[in-house]
């Protein structure tokens, strides 16, 4: 069931389209990846939705974007609705304070990242992945179909070529964890999953449905639990203090929910029992949030009073 501008949500969402304008001309796409280099940072899109599956969208909340890092939460739920406990044995839940691309705290810390939404961290939850399935890209994929009711959401193949063409940092983070025994899979083949679940293409409307489970304590769509009640809170948790990048806590002292952005200009977001939402806007700051979609979650739960806090 979709509504547009109408019922809980729609009164706010028109006047968060309106208050953010100006700010879809400020930041920069994440242009050192050649395939996203192009994107126009005047679109913008936002959706929520409610438990039941009511969506309320405004803008370009239809439009397919490239999703990125956002993938990362999606994996990480499925990995850890396999493994429970376990996918933590070489995985912190610690904010980084780093760039997300980042080599130093490795090296300090014997090959175990900080947390999973890191790039090192998330190669550590696909490389889990990989081992219990065998196709882990596939596993997010197919998740995202099932969760936001849209068979359609794929693969970008060139997206995810233009990011194994220009993959090196990734690269130097999987072999100097596979130096420490931290991932089992052969790095070749890791980083082409990774790559290829980061090329995930789909709209607000699909994310925000297809996060759903996060604000149901782990219920998916069909009424199955992917996670435990308090497997969906240690997601939520981590999302909070780790989802936005070196940005974490400047996100949770403006916004007040679990988020987790990705260079494509998107950013989910959970009201745990209330709805989730997932704004898009290309422009972004120099940490690589969404400079406008940070902007719009913040008067969002300033409008409404809705946060964890």
């Amino acid at each position: 069931m979709t509504a547009v501008g109408t019922g809980r949500f729609g009164a706010v969402l028109n006047r968060i389209e309106k208050e953010t304008a100006e700010l879809r001309e400020r930041g920069c796409p994440a242009d050192y990846i050649p395939g996203l280099a192009g994107a126009d940072i005047r679109r913008f899109g936002m959706a929520v939705a409610e438990p039941d599956g009511t969506v309320y969208g405004v803008g370009d909340w239809r439009t397919p974007f490239s999703t990125q890092s956002i993938t990362k939460v999606f994996a990480l739920a499925l990995a850890l609705s396999l493994e429970g406990e376990q996918i933590w044995r070489n995985l912190g839940r610690e904010p980084s304070g780093n760039p997300f691309n980042s080599l130093v705290q490795l090296e300090y810390e014997n090959g175990v990242p900080r947390n999973p939404f890191i790039n090192a961290g998330a190669l550590v939850v696909t490389d889990r992945l990989q081992s219990l399935t065998g196709d882990a890209a596939g596993q997010v994929r197919d998740l995202l179909r099932a969760e936001s009711g849209n068979p359609a959401i794929d693969f970008v193949p060139e997206i995810a070529a233009s990011e194994a063409a220009h993959g090196d940092r990734n690269a130097a983070l999987a072999h100097f964890m596979a130096s420490y025994g931290t991932i089992a899979n052969p790095v070749p083949g890791l980083l082409a999953a990774y790559f290829r679940q980061c090329s995930i293409e789909a709209s607000c409307a699909d994310l925000a449905l297809g996060a759903s489970f996060l604000a149901r304590r782990g219920v998916r769509e069909d009424g199955s639990a992917l996670l435990t009640p308090s497997q969906a809170k240690q997601v939520n948790a981590v999302m909070l203090t780790c989802g936005t990048y070196d940005a974490a806590g400047e996100f949770a002292y403006r916004v007040g929910l679990p988020g987790k952005s990705g260079v494509g200009g998107g950013i989910i977001a959970v009201v745990p029992g209330v709805c989730t939402l997932c704004v898009w806007s290309p422009g972004l700051d120099r940490r690589g949030n969404s400079v406008a979609g940070v902007s719009a979650l913040d008067r969002f739960t300033t409008l409404t009073g809705l946060s964890v806090f």
